[in-house]
């Protein structure tokens, strides 16, 4: 399932802006791919981050994955259900499962993600 409307990565990253904050999630694909989601690592209130580099990690039986930020920005809320509850990822990665809320600081990043259309090409569902 792809949403329309939301952004997305080549890493299978997803950003709903917000008022100039980006709500960061993993999509419906990649915790299919990566199964049962035991552990999340993610960042601290406050911390920058730059577009495509690592901000945390998920951890699932079968594998660890990084989580990229798909925006450069200061992370302003984490969502502590998921690190308290991983399995929440897997079970509702657009909504419940949402990682990180990012205030953006170069809105003209967003160009360079990908649409739902490109999004859906790219895992094959186009």
């Amino acid at each position: 399932m792809v949403l329309d409307g939301l952004y997305y990565t080549k890493e299978h990253e997803w950003l709903k802006l917000e008022n100039g904050v980006g709500v960061v999630g993993i999509t419906d694909y990649a915790q299919s791919e990566l199964g049962d989601i035991v552990m999340v690592d993610l960042p601290k209130v406050g911390k920058k981050v730059m577009q495509m580099r690592t901000i945390g990690t998920l951890e699932a039986v079968k594998a660890v994955s990084d989580i990229y930020s798909p925006v450069s920005g200061t992370v302003i809320e984490v969502n502590n259900e998921v690190i308290a509850n991983p399995a929440l990822i897997n079970q509702d990665p657009y909504e419940k499962g949402w990682l990180v809320k990012i205030r953006l600081e170069n809105p003209e990043e967003i160009k360079s993600l990908l649409s739902a259309e490109e999004y859906k090409k790219l895992i094959g569902e186009a």
